[in-house]
This record gives C-alpha cells, sequence and structure tokens, in this order.
C-alpha cells in the first residue's frame, strides 16, 4: 500500500452499506483523512458504523454530515445520487471534492448537470469492482477493495487536483485505478455486469414457474449455481442500475438475443460442426482474455 499524502481533511461518507462503509474504513485505516464522518438515512446503520469503527463519528443529519466537508462520497443507490447532489448543493463547503460508487456513470453526470447547473471541477465519479456475499455496513471491511478495479470517470471540467486526489485515496485502499470515459464505461459495463445480473434474474424467474420447479432445483449442477448467483443480489439495486442504464442494457439484451437465436438455429438443425465451433470459440476467447479480468468478488455484492 502506497504512503498517504493527502492532505488531512474530513471525509463524509453518504450512504453506510457495504462499499460506503469499506471506503470509510479504508480511508480511515490508511489515514486519507483526519475524521471520516458517516451519514446513513437508517439510523441503525449509523450506529452500527460508530459501534464497528468504520467511521470517526456521524451525523444525525445529511445536512449536518456535509457541514465542513472537504471530500464527500455519495454510495446510495443509483437513483437517490440527485438528492444527495443537491444537499450537498445547499450545504457542502464550496469546491469540495465529490465522488460516488454507483455502477452507472452517465446517470450520475446528468444529475449533476441538472442540480449544479454545470459539472463542478471537483466531481470525479467513480465505480469500484468489488463486492461481497454479505451486505450492509456490518460487512464493511478495510481490505475489500484490495486487488480490484476502481473506473474513474473525470469529466472534461474535472480539476486534474481532484482526479489525482481520488486516485490517491483508492490506491491508498488497496486498488488499481483506472480512468475510463462515462459513456464507455456505461456501455461496457451494460455487457460485463449488468448483462450478467439480467440474464441470471430472468433464468431463475423461468425455472421458478415451471410446474416441476422444485425437481429443477433440487438436482441443479454447480454449473447453474455458479451462474445464478448473482441473482442473489439486491433487487432494489439492480432495478435502479437496470432503469438508469436502460439504453446500453437494451443494447446488450438485443445482442445476447441475437447471438441466442443464432445458436438456436444450430441446435434446430443439428449442426454438430457449428455448435462444436462455437463452444470451442468461447472457450479459447475466454482462455485468452482471463488473465485481464478483474479479481471477482466471491459472492454477489454491492459493488458488481
Amino acid at each position: 500500500m502506497v504512503a498517504a499524502t493527502v492532505p488531512q481533511q474530513v471525509a463524509v461518507v453518504v450512504g453506510l452499506g457495504l462499499i460506503g462503509g469499506s471506503l470509510a474504513a479504508a480511508m480511515r485505516a490508511a489515514g486519507c483523512a483526519q475524521h471520516v464522518r458517516g451519514y446513513d438515512l437508517a439510523s441503525s446503520a449509523r450506529e452500527q458504523a460508530l459501534a464497528c469503527g468504520v467511521v470517526d463519528a456521524v451525523a444525525p443529519t445529511l445536512e449536518a454530515a456535509l457541514t465542513g466537508a472537504a471530500i464527500v462520497v455519495v454510495a446510495v443507490p443509483t437513483l437517490a445520487v440527485e438528492c444527495v447532489f443537491e444537499a450537498i448543493r445547499d450545504h457542502a463547503p464550496p469546491g469540495v471534492l465529490i465522488t460516488d460508487v454507483a455502477s452507472v456513470k452517465g446517470s450520475v453526470l446528468d444529475a449533476a448537470q441538472r442540480v449544479f447547473g454545470s459539472l463542478p471541477p471537483g466531481l470525479v465519479p467513480g465505480h469500484p469492482i468489488a463486492g461481497s456475499e454479505r451486505s450492509g455496513v456490518g460487512a464493511a471491511r478495510a481490505d475489500l477493495f484490495r486487488g480490484h478495479r476502481v473506473i474513474l470517470t473525470p469529466h472534461a471540467q474535472s480539476s486534474a487536483a481532484a482526479v489525482a486526489r481520488m486516485r490517491e485515496i483508492w490506491e491508498l485502499a488497496g486498488a488499481t485505478v483506472v480512468c475510463m470515459d462515462a459513456g464507455e464505461h456505461d456501455r461496457v459495463l451494460a455487457l460485463t455486469s449488468h448483462l450478467p445480473h439480467v440474464l441470471a434474474f430472468t433464468l431463475v424467474n423461468v425455472l421458478s414457474k415451471q410446474d416441476a420447479s422444485e425437481e429443477i432445483f433440487r438436482f441443479a449442477a454447480g454449473g447453474f449455481r455458479d451462474f445464478t448467483r448473482i441473482a442473489s443480489s439486491d433487487p432494489v439495486m439492480w432495478r435502479d442500475i437496470a432503469l438508469a442504464n436502460r439504453a446500453a442494457l437494451l443494447g446488450a439484451i438485443d445482442l445476447y438475443a441475437e447471438g441466442l437465436a443464432g445458436l438456436r438455429a444450430v441446435v434446430e438443425s443439428a449442426d454438430a460442426a457449428a455448435l462444436h465451433g462455437a463452444f470451442l470459440s468461447a472457450r479459447e476467447a475466454r482462455s485468452r482474455y482471463l488473465g485481464t479480468l478483474s479479481a471477482p468478488p466471491s459472492r454477489p455484492g454491492e459493488g458488481e
């Protein structure tokens, strides 16, 4: 882990779930801020975060949490980001550094544009590719991001200092940081994360509605469990992601549907050579790119 050089400041984490709580804990552990303050709508989450030592202090209201903040991490569901931006606009000091952990970046930039009138130089959206089989602040841990990638999507007006500071904070948390255009991020994540979740949810729904559903699930093999484990993810979070990244996700669904239709035609025609070729091509492609894949979370989590 690199040595901390960021200024000693007040960092505020809004949303004390697994990801927000883990980043708060990581910032505390690495000395990224002199004081890490937390806020969550649920008083139980605030109390647990304080009891577990995830934060130095909690605030009873969002307005109080933002007082004197130098860094604000927005770790709420995707469609709730805009409300937090409004509070930042009204109650945070000018020039505050703002980041988030949402899985969709275009909607974050759109929300910022609506709220602030123009994109703030201190806004550096981010997305950690990490998670856990557990959820909530009780599962938060300072090493959650170690060995995982974090994607930053700075906009044209993001200041170099803000981008550098957010890169440093994530690196102090043990993550590998890459920068990407927000639109490209949303297209890539629609294909690699959002589409697989939709497929898993759909497969489980389809099979659960069959007459022999109990028999189907009783004899499901390991491949079924591995593929559908992400259907155990938070439905509220994934509802928001699907809506926020609607256009890119629809394109990904259409692309997959086209591929599935092609494979169906090959199976229907009993073309063994074509079927073998399709499976072999997929296996070789996965082997070729396996080394570039980010370390996966062990179970479905908030950051997938």
